[in-house]
Formats: C-alpha cells, sequence, structure tokens
C-alpha cells in the first residue's frame, strides 16, 4: 500500500494499460508498442543525473545560481528558461529529469519552498512548449516529423508563432514573481569532484548524442552502465524505475487504444471536421504522444496537428508524459502540499492551453 502511495502514476499507468488488454489481447504485436530508443535513452539519462546528485552536483551549480541572481524572481526566470533552452536540446521530458532536481535546489537552499509548486509547474510548461520548436524537443514531434517527412524549415515556420507566444506568456508570469533578496538558508560546503564532475559531464553528453542519433544507444546504453558499474553503482540502482515502468504501460495502452476499432472510427469523424481543436482535445484524455501517432493516421493536415500535439501538451496533468515527471518529483518533495500544486497547476495550464488555442485558431490552424 505504501508503494502504491509513493508511485500514484506508476499504478495508474499500470491499470490503464491492463484495462486496455481486455479490449485488444496481447500478441505480438505489442512487441511494436515499444519504442526502446525512448527507453534507453530515458533510462541513461536517468542514472547520469543520478550520478551527479551523489556528488552534490546540483547543489554546488544551485549556489552558484544562487549568487549570480540575487532575486527569487531572477532566479526562478533563470531556472525556468533553461529548462525551456534544455528542452529544445535534450527533449522536454530529458530536460525536466536534469533541470528539475537543480530547482529543487535552488528552492530550498534559499528557504523559499513556497515557491516550489510555481517554479515547477512553469518548469513544466516551458519544457512541453519550449521544445516545440524543434522536431526532437518533443517524442510527439519526432513521430510526425518522420511520418509525414516534414522539411526543416517548414516545420519551424509552423511551429515558431505558438512558440513565441509561448516564450512571452512563461516570461510574464515570472514577472509577477515577487522580487524577494534570495539568502542561503542552508549551506553545503561539499566540493565538487573534478574528475567524477568531468566523467558524468561526458557520461551526460553521451546521453544526448544517443538522442540525436549520433550513437546508437545500444552502444551508448553500454557505454553508461559500464562507466558507472566502476564509477557510482549506487546511481545504477538508484535509477527511478517505476518511471520507466510507467512509459512502458502508457506505451501499452496508446498501442492498444489505436487499435480498438470503436475508436479508430470516433476519432476519423472528428479530426477530420477540426484538426487542432479535436487534437488538442484527445491530447487531454490520452496524453500528447499517443493522440499524435493514433489522430496522424485520420488526417493530412499535419501543421494543425503538429501545433495540437504541442500545445495539447498543457491542460491536464495526463496531456503530457513530461506533466506526470513534474507531478512525480513534486510528490517526492512536497507530498503535504500535493492539492494546492494541482490546483495551481490547473489554472497556469489550462490558461496557457486556453490563449493559444485562440490565437492558433484565430491564425488559421
Amino acid at each position: 500500500m505504501s508503494f502504491a502511495k509513493k508511485n500514484p502514476v506508476m499504478c495508474i499507468a499500470l491499470c490503464v494499460a491492463i484495462i486496455s488488454a481486455f479490449f485488444v489481447p496481447p500478441d505480438a504485436e505489442y512487441l511494436s508498442y515499444f519504442d526502446l530508443k525512448t527507453l534507453v535513452s530515458l533510462f541513461c539519462t536517468l542514472a547520469v543525473v543520478c550520478a551527479l546528485k551523489n556528488i552534490y552536483f546540483f547543489r554546488i551549480i544551485a549556489s552558484k545560481i544562487v549568487s549570480v541572481f540575487k532575486t527569487t524572481r531572477a532566479a526562478i526566470t533563470a531556472l525556468v528558461y533553461i529548462t525551456l533552452i534544455g528542452s529544445m536540446l535534450i527533449a522536454n521530458d530529458m530536460a525536466l529529469i536534469t533541470f528539475l532536481p537543480l530547482g529543487y535546489y535552488v528552492i530550498t537552499s534559499t528557504g523559499s519552498k513556497d515557491h516550489l509548486a510555481f517554479t515547477f509547474i512553469m518548469q513544466n510548461i516551458a519544457a512541453n512548449l519550449g521544445g516545440m520548436l524543434t522536431p526532437f524537443g518533443n517524442p510527439q514531434n519526432l513521430y510526425l516529423y518522420n511520418y509525414f517527412q516534414i522539411p526543416n524549415l517548414e516545420f519551424m515556420q509552423i511551429m515558431l508563432l505558438p512558440f513565441l507566444i509561448s516564450v512571452s506568456l512563461i516570461t510574464l508570469c515570472c514577472i509577477f514573481v515577487k522580487n524577494e533578496p534570495l539568502v542561503i538558508h542552508r549551506s553545503y560546503d561539499a566540493e565538487l569532484n573534478p574528475y567524477r564532475a568531468v566523467l558524468y559531464t561526458t557520461l551526460f553528453v553521451i546521453s544526448i548524442t544517443i538522442v540525436f542519433n549520433i550513437i546508437p544507444y545500444l552502444i551508448g546504453l553500454a557505454i553508461i552502465v559500464i562507466a558507472l558499474f566502476f564509477a557510482d553503482c549506487k546511481a545504477l540502482r538508484d535509477v527511478d524505475y517505476p518511471l520507466l515502468v510507467t512509459f512502458c504501460a502508457f506505451f501499452v495502452f496508446s498501442g492498444n487504444v489505436a487499435r480498438i476499432p470503436a475508436i479508430h472510427a470516433f476519432a476519423g469523424e472528428l479530426i477530420s471536421k477540426h484538426t487542432l481543436f479535436f487534437g488538442t482535445l484527445s491530447c487531454q484524455v490520452i496524453s500528447n504522444v499517443p493522440s499524435a501517432i493514433l489522430l496522424s493516421h485520420f488526417t493530412h493536415n499535419y501543421p494543425a496537428l503538429l501545433v495540437a500535439a504541442n500545445i495539447g501538451g498543457t491542460g491536464t496533468l495526463i496531456a503530457s508524459l513530461a506533466s506526470l515527471i513534474t507531478f512525480r518529483e513534486y510528490l517526492k518533495n512536497d507530498p503535504e502540499n500535493i492539492r494546492k500544486y494541482l490546483i495551481k497547476f490547473s489554472a497556469y495550464n489550462f490558461a496557457f492551453l486556453l490563449i493559444l488555442l485562440i490565437v492558433m485558431s484565430i491564425a488559421g490552424f
């Protein structure tokens, strides 16, 4: 029971995957559901982040941020922008896994825990919407980019308007943070081990090259596992395995949903009428990645579907797997205030979704 309380998202994901299996009994096609590259990339990043935590990398960087940005507003804005830029380079899920711990250490080390929910929510929105500009910024982008063979320049032209609106809204939200001076309340005297820092940073770069297909993911996995086995075996034990199980469960769920004839017929009728609106609505129910995969079979209007799959990542907690990552991280660090977090999360996310949906509809998508 305590395990379920600590990992509610994983338990829910397993439940919906099992329920979907009653409609689509397990068969050989189940094996095609799993995106091994995504799972390997996720595992590698989680493992390297654990190793960096073990040498107090994030705590030391947090102290540096506090020393450079002297106010709460400046520090939170920096954290949000770091996450946004990171999502464009290493994908939204990876950016959150990497930079949420950094946000936590900055906020808690300065005694500003009241700002933790806002910081996490804005980092989450920045990761979901910041990654929309590049084909590899979000998993659904990579799928649609390959499926429709979208030229690079056209891809960025399609996503430029929602990206600029998103950045403007994120900046506006950060401006309204109370501009209080930052003071270190908890001092961390740990010194960074330069040799391990170089090693783990190198491993982190390798995990990024896996995303870019520079290094085959199985070779990258072998390098990282072997290196950490000898350098920090604890990092391998501390990997967030429930999160990996969550991803696997959602792969099963989305794969089964795509094979249910009734849903196929229903989705086909709706998506043909208004791709942007119903694509966004679909994300709220079954998440943006499954929606992109499912709805791509019912429309050739890939610009509208691309926008829908990205702005649709805001809204409900399950609209994006990245949001589930943020929720799990917040639940781990501040479980007593989870209700307040969910209220704030819904308010900000639905506000972003509504504004983006209206503007993009007016723009002709």
